[in-house]
């Protein structure tokens, strides 16, 4: 009997002894950035959707090569107006240095309908956000 009175005391004596310690939670990390094409974390709870996304260079015959004839900058985007085999499509990317005149290269996305920009207060009937663009002979 008293050997099952010190075991007793044994387990309860650990139990104090180990519930006693106060465990921390564990810290929050920053959020990863995304893969390029994609949100970073955080953008669906309405948080910056370019956090930690950065641009990524362009490699030569990415998809489409296009003249610009139209450039606006607006909401930490440039918005290029570029005409390919006669045809004028929109391309929206991280602001980035680019000129009326420039032939650019960009990757093929699916394209946004009726995107309405509320910083340039204008609706695009199709635009691509690609993930960036190359000016081509630099």
């Amino acid at each position: 009997m008293k050997k099952q009175i010190v075991v007793v005391l044994a387990i309860v004596a650990l139990a104090a002894f180990g519930c006693s310690k106060k465990q921390e939670a564990p810290k929050a990390e920053a959020p990863a950035a995304a893969p390029a094409g994609q949100a970073a974390p955080g953008a669906a709870q309405g948080g910056n959707p370019h956090a930690g996304i950065q641009k990524i260079e362009i490699p030569a015959g990415a998809g489409h090569k296009g003249k610009v004839t139209e450039t606006m900058n607006s909401g930490g985007y440039t918005y290029a107006l570029v005409e390919e085999n006669g045809q004028k499509l929109w391309v929206a990317v991280m602001e980035t240095k680019v000129a009326k005149g420039d032939v650019v290269e960009f990757p093929d996305s699916p394209p946004m309908v009726n995107f309405q920009s509320k910083t340039l207060n204008r609706t695009f009937d199709k635009i691509i956000f690609a993930p960036g663009l190359r000016i081509a002979g630099k």
